[in-house]
């Protein structure tokens, strides 16, 4: 069924990929990233389907009373596969070389995932934040959202037919409801489940039957609106929208949610009153946007993988305008050769589909054995330097296990070992002292302690307040005043224990903001969590010196300093030094470090806290001696030739933890000489 072509629609793609492109490069101006909001072209991409498509779909039902399944899943394999394969087989070379064992099997997960249409779900069970800084250096993070559509496209087809032959004259109703219903799960769940709510279709579907009612409309309507003024106004109102939606949303609003509503309706606006006639419509339908928007599809798939090796392999962070340049121009010779040589060519009728199939069902075999053996073969290990290949794939904060196999880390009950002694250490802290704490907890063993664990995300020991979560507006679950107040029983019982505190202070006590070693490493922009006061104390500080001073009355009490933030993975570091010396042996095994004069001042204001605390029963141990090598130009390593101390940007690998914890097993022991 020929739909009449709409160049404004072209026009409206180049917004939504332009957007995107723009969000993850980052672009700063004046210190300032004028595009947070790009990953709002999503969400227009999301709508402009839903409009094609329920357009396509709608024309055959109403005039012929049925549609052909079969025409309308070759139109979208056509349309979808072969450059998705395509972009597939050319990055595989370039994770070969270019990712770590450990990255390179979650690169060959991520991609049976989508070959399987199903790799939203996998970034989300893997835990995998879309805003967060290690997702910037996963090639296909990506292909979530192309997921989220191909399951609209499998699932929609059957739900529609089954609508239309037995409640055809509630289907626009039921079309509203599920709008509505999906705006409303999104808005709540994004607060309270947001990984789930950015990833899945339940609530992303709104906003591709904003698309799917506009298109029912159009079709029973015969037309779209005449009036001129409406045609003269929305459009302008529409793109307004957009652009204010794309400047000005902030990392920390929930997603998708009322606040992602205005840029969908604006994009509804500019589909529904669009006229020939009309200025955003003539910009929208201009050489320029709509040759853009032709290579949409091409240009969303390129940019991330690049954009993805350019970061590993460190070229994207030169500062260098020519290199940024250099990387635009790639990322649209690329997507305009696979659009004019690959998706052209595969959507033209004349070419036999059984051919294309049987090649594409070829390519699909290939890729799958392909990445199933990097998975089965453990990201081959051996192709990287042997510093490397010690790498855990798992995280360090989730090593310690209780009897039944429950991470100790973020678990409300905590962790209890060796409970038949009558000695008695505390873990407390956030995932700094989780980070440690599986390699203590042996050592701490071996010396026959009882040991009890209490560590969560973020949160260290701030009696009388409450973690607060600026982009959900709730107050966390686990890390709040009840907790602390339980925390402050079990310990009110105590006498003659040992407790241990570590955690990121320098955080807490900056005002909330990452780390940035000054030397281009940085951990991320905004911590969208606060501590909101609940209690006697107005400050966390003066909660955490107050609580550990009466704590420190009956029991002895070890406070671990800041440990050294890098600001760079490590691992990704070293990966990315190897690759520039052709991947020849690295022989300068001090070449990451940073600053101590940056750890100094980070820290001020927590030492002078940490400092504060006196008392006879106050130990303390400093990581950073460990660490910032004073003697090598004032610096602080992250490893040295044989062994890497960090996990990524801030907390310590096993190893790192191995060092700093026969430090606390050193002040251990002097406990014991004291007490006897």
């Amino acid at each position: 069924m020929k739909i009449t072509y709409r160049p404004e629609i072209d026009g409206l793609r180049a917004i939504a990929v332009l957007a995107v492109v723009l969000y993850h490069f980052q672009i700063t101006i004046f210190n300032n990233q004028p595009f947070k909001g790009g990953f709002i072209g999503v969400d227009i991409f999301f709508v402009i389907s839903g409009y094609l498509i329920s357009l396509i779909l709608f024309k055959e039902l109403f005039l012929k009373g049925f549609f052909s399944f079969k025409h309308f899943y070759e139109r979208r394999i056509r349309r979808i596969l072969p450059v998705l394969f395509f972009v597939i087989f050319v990055s595989i070379p370039f994770a070969w070389m270019y990712l770590l064992p450990s990255s390179l099997i979650d690169f060959s997960k991520s991609i049976l995932y989508s070959l399987g249409f199903g790799s939203n779900f996998y970034f989300h069970y893997s835990g995998q934040e879309y805003e967060d800084i290690s997702g910037l250096l996963k090639p296909f993070l990506h292909t979530w959202s192309l997921s989220v559509e191909e399951q609209y496209y499998i699932l929609f087809p059957i739900f529609l037919i089954i609508i239309f032959k037995c409640f055809r004259k509630y289907l626009i109703h039921i079309l509203i409801l599920g709008f509505i219903i999906s705006l409303g799960l999104a808005d709540w769940s994004s607060r309270n489940y947001p990984s789930s709510t950015f990833y899945f279709l339940h609530t992303r579907i709104w906003e591709i039957f904003a698309g799917t009612i506009l298109a029912y409309f159009e079709i029973t309507l015969a037309q779209r609106t005449k009036k001129k003024i409406l045609i003269i106004l929305f459009p302008k109102i529409g793109m307004f929208l957009i652009i204010i939606t794309i400047v000005f949303f902030k990392l920390y609003f929930p997603h998708p949610s009322f606040y992602t509503f205005p840029a969908v309706l604006g994009t509804c606006f500019i589909i529904w009153f669009s006229d020939k006639d009309e200025i955003v419509t003539k910009i929208l339908s201009s050489k320029l946007f709509v040759s853009i928007g032709l290579i949409s599809y091409s240009l969303y798939l390129w940019h991330y993988p690049v954009l993805a090796f350019a970061r590993i392999t460190e070229i994207y962070y030169r500062e260098d305008f020519f290199i940024k340049t250099l990387l635009v121009i790639l990322i649209f010779i690329l997507s305009i050769f696979s659009y004019y040589l690959i998706e052209k060519p595969f959507r033209n009728k004349k070419y036999n589909f059984k051919l294309i199939f049987i090649f594409l069902f070829i390519s699909l075999f290939i890729l799958a054995a392909l990445n199933l053996n990097i998975v089965v073969n453990n990201g081959y290990k051996e192709r990287v330097p042997k510093i490397l290949q010690k790498i855990s794939l798992e995280k360090p904060w989730n090593l310690l296990k209780n009897s039944r196999n429950q991470n100790c880390y973020n678990n409300i009950e905590g962790c209890k070992f060796n409970t038949l002694s009558t000695k008695k250490i505390y873990f407390i802290g956030d995932s700094h002292m989780a980070s440690i704490m599986f390699d203590l907890k042996n050592k701490a063993i071996q010396k026959s302690y009882q040991i009890f664990t209490s560590t969560f995300s973020g949160c260290l020991y701030f009696p009388g307040f409450n973690l607060y979560n600026k982009k959900t507006s709730k107050i966390d679950k686990n890390c709040n005043n009840q907790y602390f107040k339980r925390l402050k029983k079990i310990f009110s019982n105590e006498k003659n224990s040992i407790f241990i505190f570590s955690g990121r202070y320098q955080l807490y006590f900056n005002e909330y903001s990452l780390f940035d070693n000054q030397e281009g490493g940085t951990d991320g922009e905004q911590w969208n969590l606060e501590y909101i006061p609940n209690g006697k104390y107005n400050d966390i500080q003066t909660s955490f010196k107050n609580e550990i001073l009466q704590l420190s009355n009956k029991n002895k009490i070890i406070l671990v300093y800041p440990i050294p933030e890098v600001g760079w993975d490590p691992k990704s570091k070293i990966l990315s030094e190897w690759i520039n010396s052709n991947f020849s042996k690295i022989t300068n095994f001090n070449n990451i470090n940073t600053s101590y004069e940056v750890y100094k001042k980070r820290t001020k204001s927590s030492f002078e806290l940490l400092d504060s605390i006196q008392g006879e029963n106050i130990f303390r141990v400093f990581p950073h001696k460990l660490f910032c090598n004073i003697a090598i130009k004032d610096r602080c390593v992250a490893h040295d030739d044989k062994n890497i101390f960090y996990s990524d940007t801030n907390h310590p690998s096993l190893k790192g933890a191995e060092l700093i914890n026969n430090l606390i097993i050193k002040e251990i022991e002097k406990i014991e000489i004291e007490s006897n």
